[in-house]
């Protein structure tokens, strides 16, 4: 049996209905954690993304491989919700040492083939509120219960470690974005001993993925042929496992500020995907492109 590295830890992830959030929620769960599950997702009453998953389902992953998750739904763009959840994780757990930042839900908002100024302004502004304001508002309240204790880990999940265009406007300001917030955060609670690291996947074989080149887990590779850089693609549990070994590095803080990746920390910590493998689209990026990234 595995150690559990993070027994006593109470872990909020915000977005763990699908995707990274789904994985890193479960990694921490593996790895001892409490973990508070959200979203807006639930039985019944589905996001506008109209995906099947639930954070009830992410609960349940956890809850049935003998971890601890606890799931509440929640519009990490609406503070009174926000409040609310901390105020219920204060009062039953009375800290949060590990904050995860993953609320994007801007797939069906983001016009790939549009230039900024052919693009819907509503659906481009949209996407800042929903992706960039949800992650402000979170921090906001969950800071001084990490403060508190004066320790902890913040992780902002975004898409790449640096500020290039990355084919969209709109998407391309939201993320680089998220590194800017993680860069400036870990200024302001440095002094409270409160790490913040963003951090990337790969190229992410996701559910939303999976469905888009109709394919399942098992024959993933047949997307291939669809997109044959879906080579070097990445479960969830990759970027989940990435997390998880940092909120155990009690050297965590050494990172605070910066932008990293999950080939890069599965090099330093050596971890594997959940089929054994260690995708590492930094390196297969630059083979192909000429680029580091």
């Amino acid at each position: 049996m595995k150690p559990k590295r993070l027994e006593g830890k109470v872990a909020l992830v915000a977005g763990a209905t699908r995707g990274a959030g789904r994985g890193i929620a479960i990694a921490l769960g593996e790895a001892g954690a409490t973990v508070y599950v959200t979203g807006r997702s639930v039985r019944g009453n589905l996001s506008e993304m109209n995906r099947k998953e639930t954070i009830e389902e992410t609960a349940e992953i956890i809850n049935g491989s003998g971890g601890k998750a606890i799931w509440v739904r929640t519009d990490h763009t609406k503070p009174e919700e926000v409040k609310s959840l901390i105020e219920k994780i204060d009062r039953e757990q009375g800290k949060l040492d590990i904050l995860i930042n993953d609320v994007w839900g801007g797939d069906p908002y983001i016009q790939w083939e549009k230039k900024f100024w052919e693009h819907s302004l509503e659906n481009g502004l949209k996407v800042q509120r929903t992706c960039i304001d949800s992650h402000l508002i979170t921090n906001f309240f969950a800071a001084p219960l990490m403060i508190r204790n004066a320790s902890g880990l913040v992780v902002e999940i975004t898409d790449g470690t640096d500020y290039r265009y990355r084919g969209n406007v709109y998407y391309t300001l939201v993320k680089s974005s998220v590194i800017n917030l993680a860069r400036s955060l870990s200024e302001e609670l440095k002094p409270h001993g409160i790490a913040v690291v963003a951090i990337t996947p790969g190229f992410l074989r996701s559910e939303a993925m999976l469905d888009y080149f109709g394919v399942g887990e098992s024959n993933w590779k047949d997307a291939v042929l669809k997109d044959p850089h879906f080579i070097a693609s990445e479960t969830p549990a990759y970027i989940g496992r990435a997390v998880a070994c940092l909120a155990a590095d009690e050297n965590a803080f050494s990172k605070t500020g910066t932008a990293t990746s999950s080939w890069k920390l599965s090099e330093e910590y050596d971890f594997e995907d959940k089929d054994g493998t260690k995708p590492h689209w930094g390196r297969y990026f630059k083979e192909k492109f000429g680029e580091d990234i």
